[in-house]
């Protein structure tokens, strides 16, 4: 059994704005205020991890360490199987020190030619408290990757990403609706809150 969140306060340990605004807006059902780790003036910790739980957890663990507040953090990634798993855990990382999103798209679609074009974003939730203990929750989503973008929505890999059974891109379905019920973080999300926010004082 989890650990339940009693407290009502937490930090999202991100400086990804569109990250934080994702997981923000999954807290609204629930009566727990959350603060990012930018605004406490938290820094960013360097992802050493292996896996996305390992990243995932080394954030939650560097937030709740510096806020004296639970910290709950997202690692997550595309997984391109034609590419041998890449750029997985360093899906941030093939955007280069910019961020440029758009060149790391350009990269993987130069990277797989005529190469199976199927994908998955998988995101790994870490809740971590400030006495060490920490929970961890996958979740995943199938899907292929398109040429060219498609959508302004969203971000990361988002625009060149069709869920499976859908024919609009993540960038195209945008935060607000289906992506946050079809999603890999909404996914995990689900897996988090029934085993960390199951009970009277945040459902």
């Amino acid at each position: 059994m989890a650990r339940r969140l009693t407290e009502d306060r937490l930090v999202i340990a991100s400086h990804n704005k569109g990250k934080i605004a994702e997981i923000a807006a999954l807290f609204a059902p629930y009566r727990v205020a959350t603060v990012a780790a930018a605004a406490l003036g938290i820094p960013e910790p360097e992802e050493t991890g292996a896996s996305f739980e390992e990243n995932a957890a080394l954030k939650a663990h560097h937030a709740a360490r510096h806020s004296g507040l639970p910290a709950l953090a997202d690692d997550s990634g595309l997984v391109v199987p034609a590419l041998g798993g890449m750029p997985g855990i360093y899906s941030a990382r093939w955007a280069g020190p910019e961020r440029d999103f758009r060149a790391a798209m350009q990269k993987v679609h130069d990277a797989l030619g005529d190469k199976d074009r199927a994908a998955r974003f998988v995101a790994v939730l870490a809740l971590a408290w400030p006495d060490g203990h920490c929970e961890c929750f996958r979740g995943e989503v199938a899907g292929r990757l398109v040429w060219p973008p498609r959508g302004e929505h969203g971000f990361g890999y988002d625009p060149m990403f069709v869920p499976a059974g859908h024919r609009a891109t993540f960038g195209e379905l945008g935060a607000e609706g289906w992506k946050h019920r079809i999603s890999h973080r909404a996914r995990a999300f689900e897996k988090f809150a029934a085993e960390c926010l199951a009970n009277g004082d945040h459902g």
